[in-house]
């Protein structure tokens, strides 16, 4: 059996490179939501912890735990259930919805107003051999901190160990997940997360370790967990997106650049080749054309000499016939006059095609007249609105470019305006030519940076899911300024100013990118 387990781990970690491993982001971000449940007794005016175990929100006043986890509470009217939040916050009481024995899930129903941050639950099934992480309170870890029984009442942040799936399988009639990350007492009730921070499942029970064996637990599955949700009003938050992580993200953004980049260069090489074939097709052309146009009008005005001249000769042969007692000579005067006149005329017009005859310079003018052709009266044309900067968009979210762990992306609709005022209300920052705008809200554990490309209509949302500490430090910076309103003067820059201490205060890394594509609307 040594030899087995030896071979078995070797196996393992020649795979492990070829895992998505836990981001500690993404975990501690779900993390927030879980909470441990304790079951109190009354001595009197004395409370006293009966036993305890761990539950994770599934609605901001909800949560989920096991079954066995509330029974005492179930058969005793006299003990409560007491939920303890995880990073601050006062303990509240909890009221039993509903239990299910059948496969160990409970819902508890919170009295307080923690306002608790629902964990997103994954709706594709588990990967074989994916690694997973056990989130909750085991009891052998508060005895090992000396921690007594009074200590289970206050905030402690939750334990989290790693493991793999071993497989689903369904055991004590229900579907179950099998894994080895490891769960003791008091984990019972508390999430198995991906490496996304998603829900797989609900940790329950342990297999035995008698003799040595390896160890395996075990969680309620989400074929159980999502039904017995629904069954009960609750809405699931599913999240049905890979698990990816953001450096997988930015490493297919750079490529996606690269090859956009490699294209953009490939079609302007090509346009440049046709553009130099068809300029050399014009400049044949246009050469052509004005030497036909040259060699017309030097014949034109050699013409137009040629009969010049004779009409000169034939007046001048005329005039010298002219006796001085012919009794036509006024008329025969007047013609030869006539006829000089002409004579003159067309010489005028002879030199004036001589001299207007294309020159070597014409045949630029006609080159680029030629290159002219064929571009409608369209192209290049700024879109409807885009003349003023002024842009009336739909945005849908670009899947394979985003990251989406609970949020969920809607379609979007809004009006932007050249100065970065969004739908006449909302002002955006500029700085370091980039368009943003940071929300702090007070009703959600969440700060979002959203930003917007008007030249490439991309509009991106980052969500930083931030412990509640952290979150009282952004409430507090973004309390120290207010956003000027669309319109004012300068208010763009000066938004772009004001919301850097907040900024400075995010982790360096999201825990969601949403990045949608936007058209104009119709």
């Amino acid at each position: 059996m040594g030899r087995i387990l030896t071979y078995f781990a070797a196996m393992c970690a020649l795979l492990l490179p070829q895992l998505v491993h836990a981001d500690p982001a993404d975990i501690d971000a779900a993390s927030r939501g879980v909470v441990r449940v304790v079951i109190i007794g009354n001595d009197g005016d004395e409370l006293y912890p009966v036993s305890h175990g761990t539950g994770f929100a599934v609605t901001q006043n909800a949560i989920v735990t096991n079954a066995h986890v509330v029974r005492d509470a179930m058969r005793d009217e006299d003990l409560r259930i007491g939920v303890v939040p995880n990073g601050g916050g006062e303990a509240v009481y909890g009221q039993l919805v509903t239990a299910s024995s059948r496969n160990d899930l409970a819902l508890v129903r919170l009295t307080g107003n923690l306002r608790l941050p629902p964990l997103a639950i994954a709706a594709q099934p588990v990967s074989g051999a994916g690694e997973v992480t056990s989130v909750g309170y085991p009891m052998n870890v508060d005895r090992a901190q000396g921690l007594d029984l009074t200590d289970l009442f206050r905030s402690q942040p939750p334990v989290k160990s790693r493991g793999f799936i071993s497989g689903e399988r369904p055991s004590r009639q229900f579907d179950t997940i099998l894994h080895t990350a490891p769960i003791a007492r008091g984990n019972s009730g508390g999430p198995l997360l991906d490496p996304c921070g998603r829900v797989v499942g609900v940790n329950s029970f342990g297999a035995d370790n008698e003799g040595g064996d390896a160890e395996f637990f075990f969680a309620v599955s989400n074929r159980e967990l999502v039904p017995f949700l629904k069954a009960n009003d609750i809405t699931p938050r599913l999240s049905d997106q890979p698990c990816r992580s953001l450096a997988d993200l930015d490493e297919a953004e750079r490529d996606r650049i690269e090859r956009e980049q490699a294209e953009a260069r490939q079609n302007l090489a090509q346009r440049a080749e046709e553009t130099r074939a068809k300029r050399e097709r014009a400049l044949l052309r246009a050469q052509l054309s004005v030497a036909e146009d040259r060699e017309d009008r030097m014949a034109l005005a050699f013409i137009l000499m040629l009969v010049a001249f004779g009409l000169g000769l034939w007046a001048w042969s005329q005039r010298e016939r002219i006796g001085a007692d012919d009794e036509d000579a006024a008329l025969r005067i007047k013609k030869t006059n006539i006829a000089f006149a002409i004579a003159g005329f067309l010489v005028v017009v002879a030199f004036i095609a001589f001299i207007t005859r294309p020159g070597l310079d014409e045949v630029d003018r006609r080159v680029a007249a030629m290159m002219a052709e064929g571009e409608g009266p369209d192209d290049g044309a700024p879109l409807a609105g885009q003349e003023s900067g002024d842009l009336s968009l739909v945005c849908n979210v670009i899947p394979e470019r985003s990251r989406i762990t609970t949020s969920e992306a809607p379609e979007i609709e809004f009006e932007w305006t050249a100065d970065g005022c969004v739908n006449e209300r909302t002002q955006y920052g500029y700085a370091s030519g980039n368009w943003s705008r940071v929300f702090v809200p007070n009703q959600e554990d969440a700060v979002s940076v959203n930003s917007f490309d008007p030249d490439r209509r991309i509009f991106r949302s980052e969500r930083y899911l931030l412990q509640r500490g952290a979150m009282r430090e952004a409430r507090s910076a973004r309390a120290k300024y207010t956003a000027p309103k669309c319109g004012v003067d300068g208010a763009a820059t000066s938004l772009g100013d004001l919301q850097g201490e907040v900024l400075s205060q995010l982790p360096q890394q999201p825990n969601e990118r949403l990045v949608y594509q936007c058209e104009m609307r119709d």
